[in-house]
């Protein structure tokens, strides 16, 4: 298991690096001029200009731009933005806010689509069945600004239920709606990935013959088929945890949530490459710790899995 661990890690150093220099050059080849509003709806006087590129070391070839930055990343430093303000400073309380924000995401995707996709699974072709098949295929077809709209108009500003927008400082109550909107849609594909997988393993051989030899439905299914349904689950939700993380742009605007989706939107509004960057360079490191997790909980699912 150590060497297994360790092997990944090794493992995610050149991935990180390739990621985060593709990004870097991407973002570095978006068009326009940084400086652009930096002196309100005057052009900058071509001294600030030539400052501000020196100081971001823009007027630099690429591959030095990059050799800088990750000279610096790899010492903990995430950079300046363009407006003078340490990157780790800004997304330190951003982060915490995102990462709870999918948390609760995947709780409802865990919680819901779970219960849904093993109840539609074990009573196939029956009522239950047939909801859960329609109402996931419902959620699939709307977009999730327009579930997000419709949710915070209902529950929020008619019912009052839920808070409307959250505030700078959210608690965990405030992001409960903006959670499930965030997760509405994976929570569709959990049931219908549970129940598809749960359905074949119940026919399965080996289902049948834990039942012949006396165990019960309920216990073949619980000890054997669910563990086994499990596995595509997981992988799902390890890939999904990451794309919560970036993808929370919509939910994050609809809500007001001061979290990395606004943060990455708008630096690449502002054409703020250090900014951007260093956010999608921490998803991608979240991205691949979670990962190397779920693959360690493979071989507690199935222990014919082995890391050795």
């Amino acid at each position: 298991m150590t060497k297994y661990i360790i092997r990944r890690i090794l493992q995610m150093i050149p991935v990180l690096i390739g990621a985060t220099f593709l990004i870097f050059a991407m973002v570095f080849a978006l068009p326009g001029d940084p400086t652009e509003g930096k002196c309100g709806e005057r052009p900058c006087s071509p001294a600030y200009v030539e400052k501000f590129r020196a100081e971001h070391n823009l007027n630099d070839p690429l591959l030095v731009q990059y050799g800088k930055y990750m000279g610096k990343l790899v010492q903990g430093d995430l950079g300046t933005n363009f407006y003078g303000m340490p990157v780790a400073e800004d997304l330190s309380s951003r982060y915490a806010i995102t990462a709870k924000l999918a948390l609760i995401a995947i709780a409802f995707e865990i919680v819901i689509g779970l219960v849904a996709g093993v109840l539609a699974g074990i009573r196939k072709g029956k009522f239950i069945d047939n909801l859960v098949m329609v109402s996931t295929l419902v959620a699939i077809s709307i977009p999730s600004f327009v579930i997000g709209s419709t949710l915070q108009y209902l529950l929020g500003v008619r019912l009052r239920w839920f808070p409307v927008t959250a505030a700078n400082d959210p608690t965990l109550y405030d992001l409960v709606l903006p959670g499930f909107v965030l997760g509405s849609l994976s929570i569709a594909y959990v049931a219908r990935l549970m129940r598809t997988n749960l359905v074949e393993n119940l026919r399965a051989d080996y289902v049948r013959t834990a039942i012949s030899k006396g165990l019960t439905r309920q216990r073949a299914i619980g000890l054997h088929a669910m563990r086994n349904s499990m596995i595509p689950v997981v992988t799902f939700l390890g890939a999904d945890f990451g794309s919560l993380l970036g993808g929370a742009i919509v939910t994050e605007r609809i809500f007001n949530i001061r979290g990395v989706g606004g943060y990455i939107f708008t630096g690449i509004h502002n054409r703020d490459g250090i900014a951007v960057v260093s956010a999608v360079t921490m998803l991608v490191f979240v991205f691949l710790i979670v990962n190397l997790l779920i693959d360690l909980l493979y071989g507690l699912l199935d222990p014919r899995i082995s890391h050795d």
